[in-house]
């Protein structure tokens, strides 16, 4: 493993454990407002200061960012699996099969990817509670996010439709769900790996523009998307550096994941 790999995945796993520890290192919860100290600068008490409700900017930091890393991957997930079984079955039958099944990934592929979040965001309730928005959020991102991976996947599928151990599968009367699922995708695992590794950091920028526009998770609940709304204020910004933190903290992380992935690995 590379230095620069090396040096990548012990960010990653530093950024991770304090995430999940939120508990424990968190000063104070996310939510508790100290009316006394809003927008109060950096000191011993508040590390990054607080924000205009008074509330640690730390404390946010830390669980903002356990919902965000931990929930990327569950969209990522989400997005994998209907990649494979679109992209599966679309290379492996072929036909028709594959010209519906691509026909709705160029389709969603043509699409500019923010509106069409946008579009289908502004659909569901704007008005839910914060457990609710981050369901509703993630679970978009995953059920939109699968077209390019799809393409990716049936390529691999259609190489592998007329290879010798697949035809041999299909003589001895293999059906074509379990030539499938036990023939066709286990080859395809690198691919799937990639494109699942791939979607974390792009969810988490997709994310983060949902929540700098207000349709992301919703508040009191932290992420990084609605931390980043503070940044709206470019004077206040200038004036006081460590608003920048989640700014830096998604940069270091999104950086991070790409630097993971090693080139061979790469579609």
């Amino acid at each position: 493993m590379k230095p620069r790999r090396q040096f990548a995945v012990g960010i990653l796993i530093l950024v991770f454990l304090a995430s999940l520890m939120a508990n424990q290192l968190a000063p104070v919860s996310y939510s508790h407002q100290f009316r006394e100290s809003a927008n109060a600068p950096p000191s011993h008490e508040f590390p990054l200061g607080t924000d205009d409700l008074g509330r640690d900017r730390l404390s946010r930091l830390l669980y903002g960012s356990r919902i965000s890393l931990l929930l990327a991957p569950v969209a990522a997930l989400i997005a994998t699996a209907l990649a494979a079984l679109v992209g599966g079955t679309a290379g492996y039958l072929g036909g028709w099969w594959e010209r519906v099944g691509m026909g709705f990934s160029d389709l969603f592929m043509s699409l500019p990817w923010l509106f069409l979040l946008l579009t289908f965001r502004a659909m569901l309730p704007l008005n839910v509670s914060p457990l609710a928005s981050v369901i509703i959020t993630f679970t978009l991102l995953g059920l939109l996010g699968w077209a390019a991976a799809a393409r990716v996947v049936c390529a691999g599928a259609r190489a592998l439709r007329n290879s010798e151990f697949v035809l041999q599968a299909r003589t001895h009367g293999c059906g074509d769900f379990r030539l499938l699922i036990w023939h066709v995708l286990p080859p395809l695992k690198p691919v799937l790996y990639a494109q699942f590794w791939i979607s974390i950091p792009v969810f988490i920028l997709s994310e983060a523009n949902l929540g700098v526009l207000g349709l992301g998770v919703a508040e009191p609940l932290p992420s990084w998307g609605n931390l980043l709304r503070d940044l709206e204020n470019y004077r206040a910004a200038l004036t006081s550096p460590w608003l920048l933190a989640p700014l830096f903290l998604l940069v270091l992380v999104v950086a991070c994941f790409q630097t993971v992935l090693p080139e061979e690995d790469l579609p």
